[in-house]
């Protein structure tokens, strides 16, 4: 039997090689620690259980090996990697209020011209926050949440089921990564969506 093997074009990441000025970005210090890990925490007025949940993970990401699969990480050095750094405004809902530096970023991206023409809800997270986030009318109307997960878990009506979800399906024991996820994630959307409500457009 012969065997077909599939070649996988590498893309052009000319696209994304740009960068910006650090002013105005606030940055914790280098490292993974559990007093960093505390701080992003402390910084997002987390619930205890979502602290407890972040220094377990961390305990896991330095017990477990290095993964075997995939490329080396053999030049990786977690003691010089930032975790956690922060643009200079809050998260917005209207896309004319977010920082002119930062909308280049996305529009380059072609962000706000996919939502105008095809998503039903765009988040945008510009380093480790959320700086951008809204939904169509027509999706609200059908009872569909997509919000931050931060703003998300600060909600009594939500706070619950992220506890009972978060880290569900990749757990910070499936590998070491995953757990590296758990200790130190930021950002990111929360998606309720109804049972039996059928939404015919994405969200991204």
């Amino acid at each position: 039997m012969t065997k077909n093997r599939t070649e996988v074009a590498d893309i052009d990441r000319s696209l994304y090689d740009f960068t910006y000025g650090e002013e105005g970005f606030e940055r914790l210090d280098a490292g993974i620690t559990p007093d960093i890990v505390r701080e992003i925490s402390a910084k997002k007025d987390e619930p205890q259980w979502m602290l407890d949940l972040r220094l377990k993970s961390l305990e896991i990401f330095n017990r477990f090996p290095d993964p075997t699969w995939g490329p080396s990480i053999e030049g990786l050095d977690m003691d010089n990697i930032v975790t956690y750094v922060k643009p200079n405004t809050d998260q917005k809902h209207d896309w004319e209020s977010v920082p002119d530096d930062i909308k280049n970023t996305f529009e380059r991206l072609g962000i706000p011209e996919a939502e105008r023409s095809y998503l039903a809800g765009v988040g945008a997270q510009y380093d480790s926050e959320l700086v951008y986030h809204n939904m169509q009318d027509t999706a609200s109307k059908m009872g569909i949440v997509y919000s931050g997960i931060e703003e998300a878990l600060h909600d009594p009506r939500w706070e619950p089921l992220i506890h009972e979800k978060f880290m569900t399906l990749i757990p910070p024991t499936d590998h070491k990564f995953a757990a590296l996820h758990g200790a130190v994630w930021s950002g990111g959307s929360f998606v309720y969506v109804p049972k039996g409500t059928k939404l015919d457009f994405p969200l991204q």
